[in-house]
């Protein structure tokens, strides 16, 4: 035990802890609007139940993918269609992909039912018809999506199994107190749910672009030189396939709450001076 408090162990642990706060608050979000698809009564169970199995699951993937790496890092595949679609497909690309595409689905279905009038009057709950069962697992599900991801930076910190699982499990606890709370506001103020569902979207486009660097990350993780790893990246039409910084990502965020808030702000100024236009004609 001595051993693994460490100066070195200990500052990995914070840094371990600020990447996991960075990176969680879009796995937070998708928690908080999710859950609202299960069952009134349920949902509070379904949050708890979905963040502690995707947790001990996610510890699960980090002991497997330390043992691993090498494997889930090689690419098994080169897509060599000059000119359409050409690089490197290794397994993170595929849960890249895959999660990307299945988050873009997501949101832009969510947004599509809230333009529907077939809903209007129904419970916050039940407005899919899911059962608290299918939601606990899209929550596990993309827990590991998003996961993979800070599992990756975190590896490139330390190998120490027990720093990263104590950082995992403490990420964890705090998204238990906080899944609540985020819930409540956006039921709260429902536009933010749509502004939540268009970060989603964001998120969708940012894994589709971690795709197209991850077969050059495991090649250069195999030994392979700089310049032959980049031949490896996912080029689409002669493009390469960029993935988005966290910076762009959390500033166009901001940008979009912004918006919402000045939005909404001039709405109310607009409608206080209707008002009082209305009550001066009256008057005349």
């Amino acid at each position: 035990m001595a051993d693994l408090l460490t100066f070195e162990n200990t500052g990995n642990l914070l840094m371990l802890l600020f990447l996991q706060a960075v990176l969680g608050f879009d796995n937070l979000l998708y928690i908080s609007i999710e859950s609202q698809r299960a069952p009134v009564a349920q949902q509070k169970q379904v949050r708890f139940w979905g963040i502690v199995i995707a947790v001990t699951l996610r510890i699960v993937l980090l002991f497997a993918m330390i043992r691993l790496i090498d494997m889930l890092s090689e690419p098994f595949f080169v897509l060599n269609w000059d000119g359409v679609l050409t690089g490197g497909v290794n397994f993170s690309t595929l849960v890249f992909i895959l999660g990307g595409i299945f988050i873009m689905y997501t949101a832009v279905k969510e947004i599509t039912h809230m333009l529907a009038t077939d809903h209007i009057g129904q419970a916050t709950g039940d407005k899919t018809g899911k059962s608290a069962f299918q939601v606990i697992m899209l929550i596990v599900f993309m827990n590991l999506v998003f996961s993979f991801d800070s599992v990756l930076s975190a590896l490139a910190i330390t190998d120490v199994f027990l720093i990263l699982a104590a950082a995992i499990i403490l990420s964890g606890i705090a998204m238990l107190a906080l899944a609540d709370w985020v819930t409540a506001f956006i039921q709260k103020n429902r536009m933010f749910e749509v502004l939540g569902l268009f970060v989603l979207l964001i998120v969708g486009v940012v894994l589709l672009g971690e795709a197209g660097q991850a077969a050059v990350h495991g090649a250069e993780a195999m030994g392979m030189a700089h310049e032959a790893a980049e031949d490896m990246a996912i080029h689409v039409f002669g493009f390469e396939l960029v993935p988005m910084s966290k910076s762009t990502f959390y500033f166009s965020v901001l940008v979009l709450f912004a918006v919402e808030i000045i939005q909404s702000r001039y709405r109310r100024k607009l409608d206080a001076e209707r008002k009082s236009e209305a009550r001066r004609q009256i008057r005349t």
